[in-house]
């Protein structure tokens, strides 16, 4: 809070980032940048199960939700690997394709209710899945799998019209 100078307090204003649809194209000045995330969703590989999750954009996924994340693994020494995969969608003359796709690693305990994740790499394989980057260096073979089948299931078409660096990377 500052004072104004008539002994009222106003709230100060910080600089935001919005996250804003294509339909807005006009850049604000200073902490009103923007970044359209209407085309990238989250997945979630955790043990068998594989499926989307809206809750990823904002760290409030279905496994995220309660756990309090540490940077040191082993400060979460029974905690399951899990991957939250981000896939950016984008769209060429045929129609709708997967452009980019980045896997992010974490560990969960729900019953200790910690997890051990790196924000900053959540982060940076976010904005390469936006950069239209593959990425999926650190999913193990049957995690690979697991996702492929999914994406595939999910939209063939789709699937289809994706690039073959995709489907060489989760082959």
């Amino acid at each position: 809070m500052e004072n104004n100078g008539s002994g009222q307090e106003k709230e100060k204003k910080l600089p935001t980032l919005n996250i804003i649809s294509q339909k807005e194209t006009k850049h604000r000045g200073y902490g009103q940048g923007s970044i359209d995330l209407s085309q990238l969703s989250g997945v979630i590989i955790d043990g068998d199960e594989v499926y989307l999750d809206d809750g990823t954009l904002h760290a409030k996924s279905k496994i995220e939700k309660g756990i309090k994340f540490t940077v040191n693994a082993d400060e979460v020494p029974n905690g399951r690997p899990c991957w939250i995969v981000w896939v950016a969608v984008d769209f060429k003359e045929e129609g709708k394709y997967y452009a980019g796709v980045t896997s992010c690693a974490m560990t969960v305990d729900p019953e200790a209710r910690k997890g051990w994740k790196i924000l900053a790499d959540h982060v940076n394989r976010m904005d390469y899945a936006l950069k239209r980057r593959v990425m999926v260096d650190n999913l193990g073979e049957a995690e690979k799998i697991k996702l492929r089948d999914f994406l595939a299931a999910w939209d063939p078409g789709m699937w289809e019209r994706s690039d073959g660096a995709l489907k060489e990377a989760l082959s």
